[in-house]
């Protein structure tokens, strides 16, 4: 994927209509963060295998490492500092790739001088041996899991698509935003992270009575703490789009009027993301795939396609809504009615 992607990138962002002011400094970005890719895949295996055997102190402190790391290098090497020259956009992806790379690499190194129960030494190599009876289910879980990914990951290609023909104003404005979105929706990661560890934990011990009250329990924190962030933002909103927009008034009153709409349907859709983990750690992968599927490809798209002509870019950002709140009603209706409770993660388990 990561070569494929440094060789494609160009051509891959002028189908999506990328503005041809904005195409050669997408492309220089989209290229490093492709060189990213492995690092960061491995990294994310690692730190949900942590999670996974329930230690979430780890993970968060080298979390912390690398986003400092980050933040730290960003100016660094998009400005360029004494020998280090300025790398424009691109050192903001560069920034990423080390620090991806260097925690990654702290993280394994620090596990092992622990001697972390997870690290695999003298004999016990032997269990990277293929197993077939383990390899079936990971591969009939995780197909589904990957999938979900590839549907969130191919709708928002196209509605960045959609943004496209609307200028490299309103693309400037969609891009501060979503930056924006990532720190908001960071709460209903993070709880929903924990809530699938948690329920997987709970399910293997048959503690049944403790899954549905931390499915109750992730639900409240997520709407308490992702409230929270919705409310501060648009409170500070044109503060906040400067740090990206700089003084560029139109963008900046594009991108606050995106956050208006959009902002608060996050709420919605951690409170369907908490749930979904929740039923995935009991090993059932297709319904919530399928509820995916329907809420950004039946409802989200063809909504924000079919209402442009007449709405125009706010036909885009009432999809958002639109398509959570879909999410959210489907996905409470399984979690309540659906068989989920029955699924398995392992034959005879």
């Amino acid at each position: 994927m990561a070569a494929i992607g440094v060789m494609a990138a160009p051509w891959v962002l002028a189908a999506m209509g990328t503005p041809p002011d904005a195409l050669p400094l997408a492309a220089a970005y989209l290229r490093v963060i492709f060189i990213a890719l492995p690092g960061m895949v491995l990294y994310i295996f690692v730190m949900m295998a942590l999670r996974g055997a329930g230690d979430s102190r780890t993970p968060f402190v080298f979390l912390l490492l690398s986003v400092g790391l980050d933040v730290g290098l960003n100016p660094l090497l998009i400005d360029g500092i004494g020998p280090l020259p300025g790398l424009g956009i691109a050192g903001s992806a560069l920034a990423t790739l080390i620090a991806q790379w260097s925690t990654l690499i702290g993280l394994i190194l620090w596990l092992y001088r622990r001697r972390n129960r997870l690290c695999l030494t003298g004999a016990e190599r032997a269990y990277l041996r293929i197993d077939r009876a383990i390899l079936a289910p990971l591969v009939g879980k995780g197909v589904p899991m990957s999938l979900q990914m590839i549907v969130m990951s191919s709708s928002m290609i196209v509605m960045i698509s959609m943004v496209n023909h609307y200028g490299s104003l309103t693309v400037a404005a969609y891009g501060a935003c979503f930056q924006l979105w990532n720190y908001i929706q960071m709460p209903a990661f993070a709880v929903g992270t924990a809530a699938s560890a948690m329920a997987a934990q709970n399910v293997g011990a048959r503690r049944w009575d403790r899954v549905g009250k931390i499915a109750v329990a992730g639900v409240v924190y997520n709407i308490l703490l992702t409230g929270a962030l919705v409310a501060v933002v648009t409170l500070v909103d044109t503060s906040a789009f400067t740090l990206f927009l700089g003084d560029n008034a139109g963008a900046i009153a594009v991108a606050r009027r995106i956050h208006l709409i959009v902002s608060w349907s996050f709420v919605l859709f951690g409170v369907s993301f908490v749930l979904t983990s929740v039923v995935r750690a009991t090993g059932a992968m297709i319904p919530p795939l399928v509820i995916m599927i329907v809420a950004f490809w039946v409802i989200r798209i063809p909504a924000a396609s079919a209402l442009s002509p007449n709405f125009g870019a706010d036909a885009i950002w009432w999809s958002f809504p639109m398509g959570s709140a879909a999410s959210l009603l489907m996905t409470v209706a399984y979690y309540r009615y659906g068989r989920w409770r029955e699924a398995k993660m392992f034959s005879g388990s």
